[in-house]
């Protein structure tokens, strides 16, 4: 079933995690400048998040800031509950994620359980929790960032790519659950590298550049107003899954790591540093 498009959530109550900085905080803008009712952003930072807050009200937005780990199910399902009684939410954009770019051999075991309860896990317990009411006021969305790695194994990614693998796979099923469902539609963005620091140091890759934060955020949001299932970015991303598709695995194995340049996409990769990888997880 199609659904009904929307031209902009005026009106609406928006939820954004991961809200303090980058793609979060560019979803929250748009939110206040297309006038939503209420703009509830979250994150693990307290400064980043208040001065975010400061400059989304500066923007003429009503908006609710709140200091939440998203690697702790008893806080996501408080700020929940508390973000329904307030006036519930509308709009869930799932947005925050961690990523820890190194094999898998040397990964701590607080990482992987880390990476996992934020980029999988959260997505599951807050989309649950909202989910009775979501489209109440008639008009219910959510959008789930993924991403590129959850379609293509890539060495020094495993657990990320695990972990988006399963927010890929929690998404789209949810979206087929709710098929019948006129007032709430799913929708799922698989994008490859964006500059936003989280992946500092990966390498652009055969006709894929860099991906700026902005041009993610515009894509994603009207992917999101117009109910659309999923979005691969760019469309190179398509391509490499037409050609895993069709080649037998000795020859995407060569295609992926000595024409495209995937399986060495990560070799000089540093991230945020340690605090601003710590901000991302809210």
């Amino acid at each position: 079933m199609g659904k009904t498009p929307l031209e902009s959530v005026a009106g609406l109550h928006v939820l954004i995690t991961g809200a303090a900085q980058g793609m979060g905080l560019l979803f929250a803008k748009q939110a206040c400048r297309e006038g939503a009712a209420r703009v509830v952003i979250w994150d693990i930072d307290t400064a980043r998040l208040d001065a975010a807050a400061e400059e989304l009200r500066r923007l003429g937005g009503t908006v609710e800031a709140y200091v939440v780990d998203l690697a702790d199910p008893a806080q996501i399902h408080h700020y929940a509950a508390e973000a329904v009684e307030s006036g519930g939410i509308d709009v869930l954009v799932n947005n925050a994620g961690v990523v820890t770019g190194t094999s898998f051999a040397k990964h701590r075991t607080a990482q992987i359980t880390a990476t996992m309860q934020v980029n999988a896990l959260a997505p599951m317990y807050l989309t649950h929790a909202l989910l009775p009411q979501l489209g109440r006021r008639g008009k219910g969305r959510v959008l789930t960032m993924a991403s590129a790695a959850a379609l293509v194994s890539n060495p020094n990614m495993s657990v990320y790519a695990a972990s988006k693998a399963a927010a890929l796979s929690f998404s789209d099923s949810l979206r087929l659950e709710l098929e019948d469902n006129e007032q709430i539609a799913v929708s799922t963005i698989c994008p490859t590298y964006i500059s936003t620091g989280m992946f500092a140091g990966a390498k652009s890759m055969l006709l894929t550049p860099i991906l700026e934060p902005e041009a993610v955020v515009d894509r994603a949001w009207r992917a999101m107003l117009a109910g659309t299932p999923l979005v691969l970015m760019p469309w190179t991303s398509k391509l490499g899954q037409l050609l895993r598709g069709v080649l037998p695995r000795p020859a995407w194995d060569f295609v992926a790591g000595k024409v495209i340049g995937v399986y060495h996409s990560m070799d000089e990769f540093t991230g945020r540093t340690p605090r601003d990888a710590q901000v991302n997880r809210g």
